[in-house]
Order: structure tokens, then sequence, then C-alpha cells
């Protein structure tokens, strides 16, 4: 086959063959550069994509850290509380024994 097609060139000399190297180079540069554009256009549709990711994780991330500081806040609040003595709880079950009674 490669044969056939360099005895055909050799029919039109240098020229020719310079000619079909030339159509050849710009055929695949054509399909080279749309091969380049796509995966240009895919690797900044994914840039977005990344960005809106990275916002959603910062988003988070301050949620989070919002969420553990109220968090402590509330065991420190919770922690400061007097715990109820135990003579109270004793001393209802001692009147709701006497009203039964």
């Amino acid at each position: 086959m490669i044969r056939d097609i360099v005895e055909l060139l050799v029919q039109f000399g240098v020229a020719g063959l310079m000619g079909t190297l030339w159509v050849w180079e710009r055929t695949l540069t054509g399909k080279r550069e749309r091969q380049l554009n796509d995966t240009h256009n895919r690797l900044m549709a994914e840039r977005e994509q990344m960005k809106l990711l990275v916002r959603l994780v910062r988003r988070t991330t301050r949620a989070i850290e919002r969420f553990d500081r109220t968090l402590d806040q509330l065991r420190q609040t919770i922690s400061q509380q007097t715990p109820i003595a135990p003579t109270l709880q004793g001393s209802n079950d001692a009147s709701d024994s006497s009203t039964a009674a």
C-alpha cells in the first residue's frame, strides 16, 4: 500500500511530494487544534466546577467551626450550672409517699 502511494507521488516529482506532505500536515494540524480546543474547553468547565466545590467546602468548614464553637459554649454553660441537690430529689419522693399513705 505504501509502495503504491510512493509510486503515485513519484509521478508528480518533488513538488507533488511536498504538496502532499503539506496537505497531510495541515490535516493533522487541524485535527490537533480541534483536540486542543476541546480539551481546553473541558478544562475550563472543570475549573469552574472546582471553584464551586472549593467555595462549598469553605462554607461547610465555616459552618462546622461555628457549630463547634456553639457546642463549646453550651458545654461551658452546662458545666457552670449547679447540679440538682440529691436531697431535693429525695424530699420530692418523700412527699409523694406521704400523700400516697
